[in-house]
């Protein structure tokens, strides 16, 4: 299982101290979620701390912009170095045009799905996106309980992704815990995020094992 513990749920008045401990640890990816108070009713970051942090972090970055218009912004993700780019289904017109646009910036595109939008929607474009994210609660704020049904979920963007021959993983974010995470990891998903589960204990490299211990 890989590991993608989320910024937003760090301590942001020692971003050094965070940074140092998940560089040494063996999460797999560093997720970001920049909200714009728009599309989900809450602001996070922007881009003076994903810069930032992007020069602190040795692990590829998972930005994920729960905005509008996040077409907008492909070319300072890009310039972050970032490994996949994140948008939201529910954000986009022109889904074909802005994942070749982010793939063609040099990162891996990737498409979420609020929890109420189902997977089958995704049947035109998932040989197109490296991920699909599946948001396990409302995205917008951080420590919601997970939603049951994304396991049921899981388990038809599995069967897309298998029948369409894609190479997509399948990332969850919401939720996950120790609990959640084996029943997900059971139910097909590739990559966990987990924000206050992990940066919220007291030793959060362990967490972060334990989670990638799943299978």
């Amino acid at each position: 299982m890989l590991v993608a513990p989320s910024l937003l749920a760090a301590d942001f008045g020692n971003l050094e101290r965070e940074m140092q401990w998940f560089n040494q640890s063996k999460a797999d990816l560093l997720h970001l979620d920049v909200m714009d108070g728009v599309f989900v009713p809450n602001i996070s970051f922007g881009f003076p701390v994903l810069k930032h942090v992007a020069r602190l972090c040795t692990k590829p970055l998972d930005v994920h912009l729960m905005i509008v218009e996040p077409q907008k912004f492909i070319r300072e993700v890009a310039d972050l170095g970032a490994r996949y780019m994140n948008v939201h289904y529910e954000a986009l017109t022109h889904h074909h045009r802005v994942l070749q646009q982010i793939r063609e910036a040099g990162m891996k595109p990737a498409i979420t799905l609020c929890p109420s939008t189902p997977v089958e929607l995704l049947s035109d474009i998932i040989c197109d996106v490296d991920m699909v994210l599946l948001m396990s609660v409302n995205p917008g704020f951080g420590g919601q309980k997970f939603i049951p049904q994304t396991l049921e979920k899981v388990k038809r963007l599995r069967k897309l992704i298998t029948e369409s021959g894609s190479q997509a993983v399948i990332e969850i974010d919401g939720g996950v815990n120790m609990e959640t995470g084996r029943q997900l990891a059971e139910a097909g998903a590739d990559v966990l995020v987990a924000g206050s589960f992990v940066f919220g204990s007291n030793d959060p490299s362990d967490r972060v094992d334990a989670l990638k211990a799943l299978s």
